[in-house]
């Protein structure tokens, strides 16, 4: 049977390094833009309050007031399930980065794993044939659970960004619905 040199230890550790660090780039690519989506949002915010200010300095009566209140609805609306959906992209490009990561890994590891059952079943005594099989087998088993719950994810991200994509909508026009009601009240 063959036995683990030191240098596939250090190649094994390396690999490993690197995946470490290639998801921990990840992360912080992640939070790098979150951080600047949310300097832009408060920054847009800021300005965008002055300007309300403003006009709502030159306001002269209450029916003025209530136009202008229902004018500023909708825009908000939009803007916020603006942020909502950026914000929604960044975390899902993260996650599908991490994901790519760790399937590769999962793998490579697999690929080793039955390349290992392979050599020791060579060197295997007489008779163990049963035994390797059953091994070859659970792993084989292994694998295709993994795939399916996988894939059975996979959609269940997929009809959950559908699912969010209907709401924003539905809620954005609902939104202007009930501005154009209150402007025409």
């Amino acid at each position: 049977m063959t036995t683990a040199t030191p240098e596939q230890f250090a190649a094994a550790y390396q690999a490993n390094l690197q995946t470490f660090f290639s998801l921990a780039q990840t992360t912080f690519d992640g939070i790098e833009k979150i951080v600047e989506l949310n300097l832009s949002a408060t920054k847009a915010n800021l300005e965008e309050t002055a300007g309300k200010a403003k006009a709502l300095l030159g306001v002269k009566d209450p029916q003025e007031f209530v136009s202008y209140q229902a004018a500023q609805l909708q825009p908000s609306a939009e803007k916020a399930v603006a942020y909502s959906r950026h914000f929604y992209d960044i975390a899902s490009s993260t996650q599908a980065e991490f994901s790519r990561v760790v399937e590769a890994q999962l793998a490579d590891a697999n690929k080793k794993f039955v390349a290992l059952i392979d050599t020791a079943s060579k060197n295997a005594p007489a008779g163990s044939e049963t035994a390797v099989a059953m091994v070859k087998s659970a792993v084989a088993a292994a694998n295709s659970a993994y795939d399916s719950f996988s894939k059975a994810a996979k959609q269940a991200v997929q009809m959950a960004e559908a699912n969010v994509s209907a709401a924003t909508t539905a809620a954005v026009k609902s939104t202007g619905q009930a501005a154009r009601a209150r402007k025409a009240a």
